[in-house]
């Protein structure tokens, strides 16, 4: 493969690294944002119209994105010959990444589903039941560490510190 094959392929990963990345964060910010807005209507039907969204955008960009991130990620650090254990920004990136996962499958996802059942039974007249809005708490919460440790990534891609 001559150099310029090399640099096109580095171009095309990194290029799919960051809309990776867009997809992934973009939808963890927007879904938190409608989520934060249907739930301060106090409207079941608005609520449960969010609540299902954040399920079906979650399976659509949010894992869409990750895949994308952990491909690409790994590709390019075999590609470029760079040990992910021993490459400090990398490694700390690695780390943010797989906790920020963690989160989501071990807390966040389960969450959701939970929400998203729950949401299933509003009817209009009534109110939304209490075990809602403590879910809601827990999802924002654990929410909030699990977008704040990937944007911290940011810093760690672009800047690339030696120690």
């Amino acid at each position: 493969m001559d150099a310029s094959t090399s640099y096109d392929s580095y171009l095309i990963l990194k290029g799919l690294h960051l809309l990776g990345m867009v997809l992934f964060l973009g939808n963890i910010i927007i879904t938190a944002w409608w989520k934060v807005m249907a739930d301060k209507t106090r409207k079941p039907d608005v609520i449960a119209f969010a609540q299902r969204q954040v399920t079906l955008t979650d399976y659509v960009f949010t894992a869409t994105g990750a895949g994308l991130i952990i491909g690409t990620g790994m590709w390019q650090t075999m590609q470029q010959g760079l040990d992910i254990h021993n490459t400090y920004w990398l490694n700390w990136g690695y780390w943010l990444f797989m906790v920020s996962g963690l989160i989501w499958a071990a807390i966040l996802i389960p969450l959701q589903f939970k929400q998203a059942k729950l949401a299933k039974t509003f009817q209009n007249d009534q109110p939304i039941p209490d075990q809602y809005w403590k879910l809601n708490k827990l999802w924002m919460g654990f929410g909030t560490l699990a977008t704040l440790l990937p944007l911290l990534n940011i810093y760690w891609m672009v800047a690339k510190p030696l120690t």
